[in-house]
Order: structure tokens, then C-alpha cells, then sequence
């Protein structure tokens, strides 16, 4: 990656960090779209002075996206949301967003593009997070044939939106909904996976046109995931089986909130597995060895402990 030139669409995003920073140490010159340049300074220390640019991009507007991949020799694309509200949407987001970088970037003799998308990507979902995944990957893949797929399942890192989530659900309400009673089984990969995965399809011709699932060592059911964040965090909740049907009228009305903790669409998305398929390509097909969630999580789970990181130290008679 020495010299090259990488534009990475969302590369201030919780993924995104993490790929700048290895593309940098790479030697890589990176390239950030985004919309926000002044919020993704924090990524230029990464670097040495200049290696870093942030770069404003609104992935509706082609002609800013052209400017963004002009002289790139590889592109990777991280934008995603987990609902809609305001003017985001999961079309554009999904499939508009994607759509338009990979026909820049073939227009612009780019053929190496890493897309991340999501495991359960499905054009027959009932989840329109679910299908607006799987036609970005048509998008892309229509655009540019040797583009490079990869399917995260449940992402988790010290900036996730999944265990820092429940476990700030856990710090203030006294139960934790199982939604169908927690049976719906995830495989929780580690944020720098999927980033060491990115530098592999980046790096690895051998990867080109094809997809990857990517999911860590373990695969645990909903409910597991609960009582392990419990315990973790010290905390003692009730875990209170719910049929979907009754939660959807809550999730309805907070959908209005402005981060809304759950939404109707992700109802949906509770009620199926989020797991590697048999016969998919993995990480370990990309040269890469899963983390484990014991590895990492604990390390940032402590926050929401009652006394924090100090919980467990007792004090001197």
C-alpha cells in the first residue's frame, strides 16, 4: 500500500477508524469522505502531516463523489446506518450510496473496491435494512465485477452500538426484553477483524469478485449475549421473554427518538440468525484469526460498572 492513494467513504465511522489507521501504518495516502471533514480531524495524527485528508462528501451528490475517487488507486466504502430518521435513509445509504461511488470509481479506471455490507443481506427480507444491504451489493458488484464483499455479522469494538447499548439499558432499567425469548443466535466479530479483513481484500488479488462472511469464534443466542453483559457489568436484571408482536407498537413510537433504541425493522432482524453461512468464504480464507468477545469487551465494559474499573479492588483494613 506504500504511495497508493485510498478513498475511504465513512472513514470517520466506527470501522472506519480503524481501517485509516492501518492504511496509514501501511504508508498508504488516505483519503476520507465524509460528510463532516472538520468531525474526522481526529483521524490526521494517524499519519504523518498530510497522510491523512479529510475530504467532504455527500454520497447523493456523484459529482462531489468523482472529485473524491479523481487519482485513487483503490476504494473502500463503510457507510452504513442501523435506522432511518431525517433525510438518512437505508435506500440511500444502502443502495443509492453505494451505487454512485462504484460507478465513479469505474468511471475512473478504479477496479480495486472493498464494499462492506452485512450478514443477512437478503432482497426477499421482510427487513428493509436487510434488503437495502443486499442491492448495494448488486449495485457494486454491477458496477465493478471484481469488487470485494464483505459481510460482517454483529460488529464489536470499545465504539459499538451493541454491547455498549445493552449495557446502558442494563444501568437504568430494572428488566432486558428477550424478544421471542432470546433464541436468535449472533457471531459478534471484533471491530479490527474487520478491519485487518478490509486490508486483506484490499491487498490480496486472490479476493477479487468474491464475498466473505465474517464472524468471530463464537456464536452465542441473544439471551447468552444478555447474561454475559450482565456479568460483565455486575449488574442483576431480570430477563423477560416478549413476543415480537408486543413490542411492536413500542418500537413504533420510538422511532420517533432521535437514536432510537429499538426500531420495527430491527424487530425483524432480532427474529433471524446473524451467523456465518456453511460454505461461505470467512475470515479465515482472507488469512485471519477471530478475536474473541473476552479479548476485548471487558476491557470496555467496565465503565458501566457501579464503581467502574475500581468494582473489584477492596479496600485496605
Amino acid at each position: 500500500m506504500q504511495g497508493r492513494l485510498v478513498t475511504v467513504f465513512g472513514g470517520s465511522g466506527f470501522i472506519g477508524r480503524y481501517v485509516v489507521k492501518r492504511l496509514a501504518a501501511k504508508g498508504a495516502r488516505v483519503r476520507v469522505a465524509t460528510r463532516d471533514p472538520e468531525g474526522a480531524k481526529f483521524l490526521k495524527p494517524m499519519g504523518a502531516v498530510g497522510q491523512v485528508a479529510p475530504f467532504k462528501v455527500s454520497i447523493g451528490n456523484a459529482d462531489s463523489i468523482r472529485v473524491a475517487v479523481e487519482g485513487s488507486d483503490a476504494v473502500v466504502n463503510l457507510v452504513g446506518i442501523l435506522s432511518e430518521g431525517g433525510r438518512q435513509s437505508f435506500r440511500m445509504a444502502h443502495v443509492q450510496g453505494p451505487e454512485n461511488i462504484a460507478n465513479a470509481a469505474s468511471a475512473a479506471g478504479i477496479q480495486n473496491m472493498v464494499h462492506v455490507s452485512a450478514i443477512g443481506a437478503d432482497g426477499d427480507s421482510a427487513s428493509a435494512y436487510a434488503r437495502s444491504k443486499f442491492l448495494g451489493e448488486e449495485a457494486v458488484r454491477s458496477a465493478i465485477p471484481e469488487s470485494v464483499i464483505l459481510r460482517p455479522s454483529v460488529v464489536f469494538g470499545p465504539e459499538d452500538d451493541f454491547f455498549n447499548r445493552f449495557a446502558a439499558m442494563a444501568r437504568m432499567a430494572p428488566a432486558l426484553p428477550l424478544v421471542d425469548g432470546g433464541r436468535t443466535k449472533f457471531q459478534p466479530v471484533y471491530v479490527g477483524d474487520v478491519a485487518d479483513a478490509v486490508m486483506a481484500a484490499l491487498e490480496n488479488e486472490g479476493a477479487s469478485g468474491k464475498t466473505y462472511e465474517l464472524g468471530g469464534p463464537e456464536v452465542l443466542s441473544f439471551k447468552a449475549l444478555l447474561e454475559y453483559i450482565l456479568s460483565e457489568t455486575g449488574r442483576s436484571r431480570a430477563l423477560v421473554p416478549v413476543p415480537a408482536p408486543f413490542l411492536k407498537p413500542l418500537a413504533a413510537i420510538m422511532e420517533f427518538l432521535p437514536a432510537p433504541p429499538l426500531t420495527r425493522d430491527q424487530l425483524i432482524l432480532l427474529r433471524k440468525h446473524n451467523v456465518v453461512n456453511e460454505g461461505a468464504l470467512t475470515l479465515a480464507d482472507l488469512g485471519l484469526d477471530a478475536t474473541a468477545i473476552a479479548a476485548e469487551v471487558p476491557d470496555y465494559l467496565v465503565r458501566f460498572r457501579n464503581q467502574g474499573q475500581y468494582t473489584n479492588y477492596k479496600q485496605a483494613d
